[in-house]
């Protein structure tokens, strides 16, 4: 059984609360753990892998076991903690902005 654990907006869109566990046939892969995903919730197809390429959205992450697996290979084998069950593979959204820090216009003074 794998443990899935996906970001609000994905279990709101799936109807589901906290993770999701999936029986995956054969090897443990991202592309494996996904297509079981995506069979279990149609409504999710399209929003974690483009449904033409299937190349993950850009403002998705894959992590497990505190590795960031979003450049890895689709068909590599996942962690044996995640293979498992002990470790859930996480789906996160990825974060964007600026350094927090507040802009200075052009010409002011910093000083007041």
């Amino acid at each position: 059984m794998i443990r899935v654990v996906m970001p609000a907006h994905l279990r709101t869109l799936a109807r589901v609360e906290g993770e999701v566990r999936l029986d995956v046939e054969g090897a443990i892969t991202q592309r494996a753990v996904l297509d079981a995903l995506e069979a279990r919730y149609p409504m999710l197809r399209g929003t974690i892998r483009d449904q033409v390429t299937f190349e993950r959205r850009a403002f998705l992450r894959i992590f497990a076991c505190e590795q960031d697996l979003s450049f890895e290979s689709p068909d590599a084998p996942l962690p044996e903690a995640v293979a498992m069950g002990k470790e859930p593979l996480m789906i996160v959204g990825a974060m964007a902005g600026g350094s927090g820090e507040p802009s200075i216009p052009a010409g002011a003074s910093v000083d007041g």
